[in-house]
């Protein structure tokens, strides 16, 4: 309460001075509501706001004539219109007195949808962020699918929302509810509708596939309707605000055991909410009767897809390489994947089964298709190599049939006679094997032999190792070749003369110029 001194001065200030209630509870460190309270029951009526004149004010009828009949013109427009007519006022101010101005459309009323018994379900995705998975991140998306009587809900969470994704989303959430509605309602979406005008609905094949299997009828809403399946997107705000809120979890795997749990446990038994008395898992018990049966194998919900294989023993899937037999190459093959494994087919033939990945730019190879390839590999350089051998020395071959039948290592036969073809040459090598084989010696080391004593008959230098340092005192350096006249007189009997080595030092000086001779 205020003395009536007070409440006098305000009455003076306001009447007298014209101060607003603002200045006087200023002023008077009133507050402005005591300030209103004095000159209310004074019967002083509030004072009206100021009226501003505004630049648009000559073109306000005009402005609102044009929206009544083009409620949807754009601001940017109607303002070049009113441009023209001589507005000087800004375009930014402009669009906020043409938001003022526009015409809104009346609120509509929406009928309460009820629906029969095992009628209906509804279904859509819905996106939860990304998952990483390896080097890649993955759209984390959640196949939704209720009830609209019971309201009992199916939750399961895919990293994509490809077509074999929604039609497995299908197939799993009959199995959780053991039966089938008789129609389901979808969005616009394009793994349900291809096309639409109007009434006209081009449906995805697929989708056809699937109703047929389980005989339900699949049903899209009209276009910018989205009240006509409420029911499924409440079912989605529900799953982000109690389920998927603050959940902890490793991988999909983990996530969609706790999904499972989840619609089993907590959402089935929250109320109805048609009728609150009653949980979601009691109503669905009631509904069950009169849900359709399932057939009794579940529809083949595989991806397929035909892939080219290049010169690699590789097919690309899902941004991943997967390893076929080496045969396959440069051939057309087909991949049927289903949510964990990855089939590679040929016609009927299954050649190669793997676990799906959902990595990027990784490859998943089965270990015998590596070792056959380089098996393969192997025997392809070894033949290229006996080629060899028999185009430049054609007594290779009797060669290799005699050592072979002697159990010898064909291998490192071939490896060691490709060294002597590369450092001698195919004339020294042939004459080195007929030698070999003449004197029934098929061995490697026979032909060595006979290689380097022709090479000694004719005076010709040794070969070389390639790969000599750069140093001249070691590439310029002669070295002369020993005489091998004392090994030969181990297999000589002791009557026998010594034939004449012209290498041997004790030759070079019996003759007659030799130092000291006659």
């Amino acid at each position: 309460m205020i003395g009536r001194a007070l409440a006098a001065e305000i009455l003076r200030l306001h009447h007298a001075e014209g101060w607003p209630v603002g200045t006087i509870a200023t002023q008077l460190r009133l507050h402005h509501g005591t300030v209103r309270r004095v000159l209310r029951q004074a019967a002083v009526p509030p004072a009206a706001p100021a009226v501003r004149a505004m630049l648009v004010d000559p073109y306000r009828a005009f402005i609102v004539q044009t929206l009544e009949k083009y409620p949807s013109l754009r601001a940017s427009r109607l303002y070049t219109m009113v441009r023209e007519r001589g507005y000087p006022g800004a375009p930014d101010h402009f669009r906020a007195i043409v938001a003022r101005l526009r015409p809104r459309p009346a609120a509509e009323a929406y009928l309460r949808l009820r629906t029969l018994r095992g009628e209906q379900g509804q279904v859509d995705w819905a996106f939860f962020g990304k998952l990483r998975v390896g080097r890649t991140l993955r759209p984390l998306m959640a196949f939704v699918m209720v009830l609209s009587y019971s309201r009992m809900s199916f939750l399961r969470f895919y990293l994509n929302a490809a077509m074999g994704n929604f039609l497995r989303g299908h197939i799993q959430a009959f199995a959780f509810f053991e039966s089938c509605p008789r129609v389901l309602l979808y969005d616009n979406l394009k793994s349900a509708v291809l096309e639409r005008s109007g009434d006209a609905i081009h449906f995805n094949p697929r989708l056809l596939e699937l109703a047929a299997h389980y005989h339900f009828q699949p049903r899209p809403v009209a276009p910018a309707r989205g009240n006509e399946k409420g029911r499924v997107e409440r079912a989605i705000r529900y799953v982000r605000d109690a389920f998927f809120a603050a959940r902890a979890y490793r991988d999909l795997d983990d996530l969609n055991a706790q999904a499972l749990a989840w619609c089993n446990g907590q959402a089935a038994d929250r109320p109805c909410p048609e009728d609150r008395q009653r949980s979601v898992r009691e109503v669905f018990a009631e509904e069950r009767a009169q849900l359709l049966g399932l057939p009794e194998n579940p529809f083949p919900s595989d991806e397929r897809l035909d892939v080219e294989v290049g010169k690699t023993p590789y097919v690309r899937f899902d941004l991943n390489d997967y390893s076929v037999p080496h045969r396959f190459v440069q051939r057309t093959l087909s991949v049927l994947a289903s949510e964990h494994s990855v089939r590679i087919v040929d016609g009927d033939e299954l050649i190669a089964t793997h676990a799906r990945s959902f990595d990027s730019a990784a490859q998943i190879e089965d270990p015998t298709h590596i070792e056959a390839l380089a098996s393969h590999k192997h025997a392809a350089r070894a033949h290229r190599a006996q080629d060899r051998l028999h185009h430049s020395a054609p007594s290779a071959g009797a060669l290799f049939l005699r050592a072979g039948s002697r159990g010898a290592h064909l291998g490192s036969l071939t490896r060691g006679l490709l060294r002597l073809l590369d450092s001698h040459g195919g004339q020294a090598l042939e004459r080195a094997i007929q030698a070999a084989l003449g004197e029934d010696a098929a061995h490697l080391g026979a032909v060595r032999h006979f290689i380097d004593q022709h090479a000694r008959a004719a005076a010709l230098a040794p070969p070389l190792a390639v790969a000599l340092p750069a140093d001249p005192r070691v590439r310029e350096i002669s070295v002369r070749p020993h005489s091998l006249r004392d090994y030969d007189q181990l297999a000589r009997s002791p009557d026998e003369a010594p034939p004449d080595d012209p290498h041997s030092p004790s030759c070079d000086n019996d003759g007659p110029d030799a130092p000291g001779g006659a």
